[in-house]
């Protein structure tokens, strides 16, 4: 007997979504407000991780502050925290946070070959801060640890508070990779 084992990697726009984005019945007032607005300032037709996660309600709205905790007001500098994020989505395969944390990044200082080099890793001509907080994140996302040699390294150049700020940001963008691929959260159109 002969078994075959096929592993399918969703990245973004394959398949039907598993839970559809929701109009204003299945959002309620708030979320359908927010997920609106949200649409018109990304410039997109409808930004489906809000219109999708909107349909848990208040659970939306929970998941909404955390996020904001830790980005767009999170510990780190701003470009840090697009760094970490554009890792975390290109470890995660997750084209749909590529997208968006690719214009995000921009506007945090990014520039288009810093870009090409977070997506290439910690040993892309780094500096020694910018190679520990990489390195970091993928040790995070592949082991869910950092080793003690990482840690060491990143401490140099981060306080307690941004340390916890990084390991809950990497965190937070991992869960989110897993959520949009589990959901088949599809990829946002330009309006």
């Amino acid at each position: 007997m002969l078994c075959v084992i096929v592993r399918v990697v969703y990245r973004g726009a394959m398949g039907t979504p598993r839970v559809a984005p929701g109009g204003f019945r299945e959002l309620g007032p708030v979320n359908f407000v927010f997920a609106r607005g949200a649409a018109r300032t990304i410039g997109v037709d409808d930004a489906h991780i809000f219109s999708t996660l909107g349909r848990a309600k208040g659970l939306f709205r929970g998941w909404l502050h955390f996020s904001s905790r830790l980005m767009p007001f999170g510990v780190l500098p701003r470009k840090d925290s697009e760094m970490v994020i554009i890792r975390v989505a290109h470890l995660r395969k997750c084209d749909y946070e590529l997208d968006h944390h690719r214009r995000l990044g921009r506007r945090a200082g990014i520039t288009a070959d810093e870009f090409d080099r977070i997506l290439e890793g910690p040993d892309a001509g780094w500096g020694d801060r910018e190679r520990a907080i990489l390195r970091a994140v993928d040790e995070l996302v592949e082991t869910k640890d950092v080793s003690d040699i990482a840690w060491q390294a990143l401490s140099r150049h981060l306080d307690d508070r941004k340390l916890i700020g990084l390991t809950l940001l990497v965190g937070q963008y991992d869960s989110l990779a897993t959520t949009i691929h589990t959901l088949r959260i599809q990829r946002d159109t330009r309006s």
